[in-house]
């Protein structure tokens, strides 16, 4: 049944409400990367400045040069594997249009419902956004610790967040908040698999 209603959502992409979530999506993750990068270069220049005095060598201006470079290469890496969390979790705050335009084209005969409001959505967004980071933060270790399996350890913890995320925002639509927990314990596996 799940994968069927994937396929049905999918068919779905070119939806105007969906291209809106989804432009918003990447636009936002984009701007928040640019700004904390933004912020990893001030704080590089506000405690580097435009020379550093090193043991033996004397006064250089080249240290801001080379730790400025190094956390491009530094943003670069952690955008790789945190791009996708941060728009899945961004986009998480949009689901709501999502879900109703998927519900209007595929299933019109359900009763219309009234859906968390856009300040409990915002909360639950960023609550699922400090978990995604903080336990991505957390898998880079691993990823290090264990390099051939760092691909296995990507997918296998953001399916798990973004399953269980998802199908929370989802159930909370029909189900409310305590039946969403509920079912998504009931269902954990199913869930989890669906996300990877």
């Amino acid at each position: 049944m799940i994968f069927s209603a994937f396929l049905r959502t999918l068919g779905q992409v070119g939806d105007r409400r969906f291209r809106k979530v989804l432009l918003l999506g990447v636009g936002l993750t984009l701007a928040l990367l640019i700004a904390a990068y933004a912020g990893v270069l001030w704080l590089i220049q506000a405690t580097v400045g435009d020379t550093t005095v090193l043991p033996v060598i004397g006064e250089v201006t080249w240290v801001g040069d080379l730790l400025s470079g190094a956390s491009f290469l530094l943003m670069v890496v952690l955008s790789v594997f945190l791009m996708v969390p941060v728009a899945s979790a961004i986009t998480s705050m949009f689901l709501d249009e999502v879900a109703a335009a998927v519900e209007d084209r595929h299933y019109p005969d359900l009763p219309p419902v009234s859906g968390p409001s856009f300040g409990e959505g915002f909360k639950d967004t960023v609550n699922f956004l400090g978990v995604i980071l903080f336990a991505n933060t957390l898998a880079l270790v691993l990823y290090a610790m264990a390099p051939p399996f760092a691909v296995f350890i990507f997918w296998g913890l953001n399916g798990y967040l973004l399953g269980m995320e998802y199908f929370t925002l989802a159930a909370i639509r029909r189900e409310g908040r305590a039946g969403a927990v509920r079912l998504r314990k009931k269902h954990r596996l199913t869930i989890w698999a669906r996300g990877c």
